[in-house]
């Protein structure tokens, strides 16, 4: 199975960088997996509606050219659906079983995703109605892909 994390952003944090590094690294008896990093926009703080839409619009469109039409796509949005650990893993599981061996995981950045990469996806997951920083997502996800594949072979992990 080949993974994808598109994310908007580059990782800054010293800590998150040592951690996402060390899930690739459990990641690969499993899965090719990398991070793709897409520019983050920026804008003069208050931002309007219409300058929030144009910030998602840039930052969609960099993450569309990311992914390939083959590719099952998953948006992270806290208006998606939240999964139990060992429903994911069930579901990566079906993906590989029926040919789906092309999965991206894509985070947003400080105002989620633009609404053509939300339609675009084959599904928007939900890890939490709470609000995580988005560089924090990347290794919260990294790490329950691993326990996915940890529970999909049987094999033991801590609870």
């Amino acid at each position: 199975m080949r993974i994808q994390i598109i994310a908007v952003g580059k990782l800054k944090e010293q800590y998150l960088k040592m951690g996402v590094g060390e899930y690739l690294q459990r990641l690969s008896p499993y899965a090719k997996t990398e991070v793709l990093e897409v520019q983050e926009e920026k804008g003069q703080e208050p931002l309007n509606e219409a300058e929030i839409r144009q910030i998602l619009s840039k930052e969609g469109s960099r993450i569309m050219r990311l992914l390939g039409p083959e590719t099952h796509t998953i948006a992270l949005d806290i208006k998606g659906i939240a999964l139990s650990s060992e429903t994911l893993a069930h579901q990566i599981d079906q993906l590989a079983t029926y040919g789906r061996s092309k999965l991206a995981f894509v985070i947003g950045g400080s105002y989620g995703l633009s609404k053509e990469v939300l339609q675009r996806a084959d599904y928007n997951l939900s890890f939490s109605k709470m609000t995580f920083p988005h560089p924090l997502m990347r290794l919260i996800l990294l790490e329950q892909l691993y326990r996915s594949f940890k529970i999909n072979r049987g094999e033991t992990y801590h609870k």
